[in-house]
């Protein structure tokens, strides 16, 4: 047992998986005490929403990742599983730790649980902000509430300066004498019995060291082309940011003032419009979180009430065509595939497969968005949330209902001579760019001279499905 003097802090790593711009591991090191750093998996559910697969896969990575980054300063992490406040109190039993120190989650269920602990806990517990540039309970409209609609949220975003990222002190940390027990990281068991990741693995590097290089490159190269090209998923047009930012492996003040420094701006805004444009998507982010924030409903039930009734049908063989990627519209395919094979998929395609889900086969976005929790290794809960109800026509700032987008004019502009398509639905390679996106309009023949003729011809015809789809939303108004 430590004595008063040399109590520990206890830093809980959450979705913060990184040793720079982490106010709760700067501030817990210039406490003078040893610092003994360690992740929960919450056995017991941290709430409604468990990790899915892929993203299960992620932190897996991550936290070897981190591990190894925190023995580089003479620590480590140390790993537990269950109930998250009685691991803490048996680590403060443990260690004789007198304070816990965390960073803010936003999730309804984690900030109920983050309350309670603070009061329960029977030591000093502090918490502080490394997801956020702008945290939701400080954003308000004139009237004192929250918004609703991203552009006047942003714009009043704008008018504040986020804060600089929080430095990290140099050498090497302070440990305790004794480091208390840890689980191994296979005893966590986040990886599946079968190794279906394949394609996971090799598409992506975890860890703090990855995200920073992958943001250096997209400033030094793709960024000033982004408000041009990020709609393009045959072209390498984004970041690919966004599993490293739900994991925490970067924040966004470190993100914001890389953009701001490549891009040479002075003020709140770099001049770039490219930079401009990128740095209005972490908005969006920031905006998701806000409603999840001030509605906390919306994982499961729509913003607005009055598509609670909507007129879902329950179709498990057109689920599944569209979960595996054989719905007969290449642009819809290609994304599932890549999704099903990376983890990830381009935020246009996200778009399409969504409106293609809810309004060609109008099957409901909570069923949507379950998948896409399972399979996502970027899967955030607000962005999860927020990108569903937008596609489903029910959340705040959404695309109408009645905006039906149609999958072969999306495919046809955003990928037109079709390498994306190419790329994740093989069986099409060999289609010309004039019919690669409605593949149905040739010949048997001519089909399987091109090696396409086992592709499904599709699911629903597009005009009969916006028909039927304007059909529901005019009953729902009845």
């Amino acid at each position: 047992m430590s004595s008063p003097a040399a109590s520990p802090t206890l830093v809980w790593f959450r979705q913060d998986l990184r040793l720079h711009d982490n106010p709760a591991l700067s501030a817990a090191i210039l406490r003078g005490r040893p610092v003994v750093p360690v992740y929960i998996l919450d056995g017991h559910g941290d709430d409604r929403w468990p990790m899915g697969a892929a993203s299960r896969w992620w932190l897996h990575q991550s936290l070897a990742a981190l591990d190894a980054s925190l023995r580089e300063r003479g620590s480590r992490l140390i790993l537990a599983r269950g109930e998250s406040g009685a691991v803490l109190r048996d680590l403060l039993a443990a260690t004789g730790a007198d304070a816990v120190y965390w960073n803010r989650r936003y999730e309804p269920a984690v900030i109920a649980r983050d309350k309670a602990l603070k009061t329960s806990l029977g030591v000093e517990a502090k918490s502080f902000n490394a997801s956020l540039l702008f945290e939701p309970h400080t954003i308000q409209n004139k009237a004192g509430g929250p918004f609703q609609v991203f552009t006047p949220f942003w714009r009043h975003c704008l008018t504040q300066t986020p804060e600089e990222p929080v430095k990290l002190p140099s050498g090497a940390f302070p440990s305790p004498e004794a480091w208390p027990d840890s689980a191994d990281l296979a005893a966590l068991q986040l990886l599946p019995a079968i190794n279906w990741y394949t394609g996971l693995a090799k598409t992506w590097s975890p860890g703090e060291e990855a995200a920073h290089k992958t943001l250096k490159a997209f400033c030094r190269g793709r960024m000033e082309a982004y408000a041009d090209q990020r709609n393009r998923p045959d072209l390498d047009g984004t970041s690919v940011l966004s599993p490293h930012l739900h994991f925490g492996e970067i924040g966004p003040r470190q993100i914001w003032a890389e953009v701001k420094a490549a891009a040479k701006g002075s003020g709140i805004f770099p001049p770039s419009r490219g930079a401009q444009v990128f740095l209005s998507e972490v908005g969006w982010r920031e905006f998701a979180h806000h409603l999840l924030f001030h509605f906390p409903h919306t994982p499961e039930r729509p913003l607005r009430p009055e598509f609670a009734g909507f007129p879902w049908v329950k179709n498990s063989g057109l689920m599944l065509a569209w979960q595996s990627g054989h719905t007969g519209y290449p642009i819809v395919d290609a994304g599932m595939r890549q999704l099903w094979q990376t983890g990830w998929m381009h935020n246009r395609v996200r778009m399409v497969v969504a409106s293609f889900l809810v309004k060609h086969l109008r099957i409901s976005w909570q069923a949507g968005a379950g998948w896409f929790w399972d399979t996502l290794v970027d899967a955030d809960l607000a962005s999860n949330t927020l990108g569903w109800q937008w596609s489903a026509g029910c959340g705040a700032d959404a695309a109408p209902y009645f905006r039906i987008f149609n999958p072969v004019l999306q495919g046809e502009k955003f990928d037109p001579e079709g390498s994306y398509v190419r790329r994740w639905v093989p069986e099409l390679q060999g289609l010309p760019a004039s019919i690669i996106h409605r593949p149905w309009t040739a010949s048997a023949a001519f089909l399987a001279e091109a090696g396409a003729g086992d592709y499904p011809p599709p699911v629903v015809d597009h005009a009969e499905a916006r028909a039927k789809a304007l059909a529901a939303l005019q009953s729902l108004r009845k």
